[in-house]
């Protein structure tokens, strides 16, 4: 490449290229978020074709451009090249008030061209509107296959995370002032977008075999671990599902800001069209396991789903929800192997539950007030609250260990355990577990969620060891 290139407009794409996401589709999910009934009108406005459901959709919904995910890398080699007196275009598909939006945003471009009601500004379209507008001699910077029109016609070609084809393709016939690679997608992203380390959670479906001592009987094995399959791959889908709802709150938290959609890792309807395979999935495997296994996991997913649009905006209604979560959780597994739980084992459930969902919504505070921030973004929760929360949380704690401490006089566990006064070594580790979790959490130390920061930290960890070893022991083993 030589440097006359240089002097010559930069025409600049957006979706894609200046920012990693598209536009358009993260404009309908808003849609569908603050307006869901207009979602009605998406294929009459379609039918008008695809300028007027642009313009329809843009009008419609309200898209947080500040939190876009913009290549920062490709916006800055632009701004050098503003400053060295280079005239800069913004040409997009994207309808004419993004478009606006984000060169006011920016403020770095000289000349706007995009879609409105009557055009849609997308391969020989956009073309034309940049030849007639800037001229038969620039600069292109694009992403798609759909842009090898323009930068068969351009001077030279900036390479926006384009797929080697594409690249090869361009090469051929124009020269490459500037390459960003492209990015693949890791299996670990993916995982990510899955959080398969929430699946944990769905460990407490095998709770009621394991507190029955059932676990040799290979028919309940089979049907509870066709149970936790089902849970696991809706709750999966469910994640994706709240992970685009959660787009914009996402991308302005310090931690959530990194997940795979919220940092556009993975295109959007990649994202939904997984959700869509894995929620079947799971419908399937729970029909599998029984029919009141599939209605107790849809009542999950409703709940969930519940939780995710609205629920999670009220202030302590948020953590009773999660709490109950976890507890159906258990009584899921329940009716998968067809054994009854007992009204201790609930109760305890509810109470060390919503101490937990304390402990998480406690440690997003304390993100918060680190960050000198008062107000939680989404949620009706502020920094002054964590006065009330705190005690609320370490209560619960100490009432789960209270009624735990009742279960061990029960007549019915003095017949059931060999040794039931062994429990007490259970429930000194709750103490000791729960106690940590809470001054981890107090020295804003409690980054994820607690289940999952369990399997992380090496103490929670053998305590948990400790107390599942001692409940099998006393059970089976006469220490009198």
């Amino acid at each position: 490449m030589t440097n006359t290139f240089k002097n010559l407009p930069l025409v600049v794409d957006l979706d894609g290229t200046l920012t990693k996401t598209d536009t358009l589709v993260e404009s309908v999910i808003q849609l569908g978020k603050h307006h869901p009934f207009d979602l009605f009108k998406l294929p009459f406005w379609l039918i008008k074709g695809r300028a007027n459901f642009k313009e329809c959709v843009a009008k419609q919904s309200t898209l947080s451009i500040e939190s876009l995910p913009y290549r920062i890398d490709l916006i800055d080699y632009i701004k050098v090249e503003k400053q060295q007196g280079r005239k800069v275009i913004l040409a997009t598909a994207a309808n004419k008030k993004i478009a606006n939006a984000v060169a006011n945003h920016l403020g770095f471009f000289d000349v706007v061209l995009s879609s409105d009601e009557n055009i849609n500004l997308k391969g020989n379209e956009k073309l034309t509107a940049i030849q007639k507008n800037v001229g038969k001699d620039f600069v292109y910077a694009g992403d798609s296959k759909a842009d090898l029109p323009i930068w068969n016609s351009a001077q030279a070609a900036i390479l926006v995370n384009t797929s080697m084809n594409v690249s090869r393709e361009v090469q051929k016939s124009t020269p490459v002032e500037l390459e960003i690679p492209f990015e693949n997608i890791g299996f670990k992203v993916w995982l990510r977008a899955l959080r398969v380390h929430q699946w944990f959670k769905n460990l407490l479906l095998f709770v009621p075999l394991l507190t029955a001592f059932s676990f040799q009987e290979i028919d309940k094995l089979w049907a509870i671990t066709l149970a936790f399959f089902a849970f696991s791959l809706a709750a999966s889908a469910t994640y994706i599902a709240n992970d685009l709802w959660d787009l914009d709150s996402d991308r302005v938290h310090p931690r959530k800001k990194y997940r795979p959609f919220a940092s556009a890792k993975i295109p959007i309807l990649n994202g939904i069209a997984l959700g869509i395979v894995l929620l079947v999935l799971g419908l399937v495997l729970a029909i599998n396991v029984s029919l009141n296994f599939f209605g107790m996991l849809l009542l999950y997913l409703f709940i969930t789903t519940s939780y995710s649009l609205t629920l999670k905006t009220y202030v302590l209604i948020d953590v009773i929800v999660l709490s109950l979560l976890y507890t159906l959780r258990i009584i899921a597994g329940s009716i998968a192997v067809g054994i009854p739980i007992s009204s201790w084992l609930l109760a305890f459930s509810v109470f060390i539950f919503f101490s937990l969902a304390l402990v998480k919504r406690c440690a997003e505070l304390m993100t918060l007030q680190q960050r000198g921030l008062d107000i939680t973004h989404g949620r009706d929760y502020r920094i002054t609250d964590l006065a009330v929360l705190w005690p609320l949380g370490v209560g619960s704690a100490l009432s789960a260990i209270v009624i735990f401490g009742l279960f061990i006089s029960d007549a019915e566990t003095q017949l059931r355990y060999a040794t039931p006064e062994g429990l007490w070594v259970v429930a000194i580790g709750l103490i000791y577990w729960l106690a940590r979790l809470w001054i981890k959490t107090a020295r804003g130390e409690m980054h994820d969620d607690p289940l999952v920061f369990a399997m992380k930290d090496f103490g929670s960890r053998m305590t948990i060891l400790i107390m599942i070893v001692t409940t099998l022991a006393v059970h089976f083993l006469h220490w009198k």
